[in-house]
């Protein structure tokens, strides 16, 4: 039985984790870090930077899905992963891995000059704006844009009632729309990444590892309740549509 400790075990996140290792019964959630085999952080930044200090002092791996941290915290981050293996994912949803990597096809495929504008939905009560998983796609887009085809707007954020999560991304042209969408029905997407990766990190050597690199090393993480709607098509695999007006959607 594996010993974590949940940092933010009241707030969304943490209630979704514990029904989840429940079913599992892989995990025993306990309330004493210090003698924990690892932690997972669902929390806040200011209660993100607490928690890494602990882990150091007591030498215990570290799952962080807390978003809007700022620079010098990912500064810290990163200097305590040479002394701890660390996760830190703003997402920790396989779809929205999917997702990422139909992006980078496409853009790479892309010959067009394109508008694109990013939009994302949340719950009225999460904090950052625009989320973490928005800030990433934005980066993979710059990043990908080798030659200056995309003109991203500003992300536009939305936030209502309890919505776990929509990632739309819109790409335009004259007569045809381009549109990738992640919709997060339950948190537990979220959870089950996180679970997977405090099972994993537990073997790793000290580092900061993405979620991507994470997933990336296994074979045995299944997609469920994975959709893709289509008009007007030609596609190279399952995630990837080419041409056409689209919506690619992993639920």
């Amino acid at each position: 039985m594996i010993e974590l400790y949940i940092n933010g075990l009241s707030g969304r996140m943490g209630k979704t984790l514990v029904n989840l290792i429940q079913e599992k019964q892989e995990f025993e959630v306990i309330d004493d870090l210090s003698s924990a085999d690892v932690v997972i952080d669902f929390s806040h930044p200011s209660s993100t930077e607490k928690i890494l200090k602990n882990c150091l002092k007591h030498n215990v791996p570290l799952v962080i899905g807390t978003t809007g941290i700022e620079k010098e915290m990912l500064d810290e981050i990163n200097k305590a992963s040479k002394i701890l293996p660390i996760v830190l994912a703003a997402n920790m949803s396989i779809g929205i891995h999917q997702l990422k990597d139909s992006l980078k096809k496409f853009i790479k495929g892309n010959t067009k000059k394109l508008n694109c504008l990013i939009e994302e939905t949340h719950h009225s009560n999460k904090l950052d704006e625009p989320s973490g998983t928005a800030i990433e796609i934005e980066n993979l887009i710059k990043d990908e844009d080798k030659n200056n085809y995309i003109n991203l707007a500003k992300t536009v954020s939305y936030r209502e009632d309890d919505v776990s999560g929509i990632h739309k991304i819109t790409f335009k042209e004259d007569d045809v729309s381009y549109i990738f969408k992640h919709n997060a029905i339950s948190r537990d997407i979220f959870g089950n990444g996180a679970i997977y990766c405090a099972k994993r990190v537990l073997k790793l050597k000290p580092d900061l590892y993405s979620f991507e690199k994470i997933i990336n090393w296994t074979k045995t993480l299944k997609i469920k309740n994975f959709s893709i709607e289509y008009t007007n098509f030609k596609h190279e695999d399952s995630c990837c549509v080419k041409w056409g007006a689209y919506i690619v959607c992993f639920t």
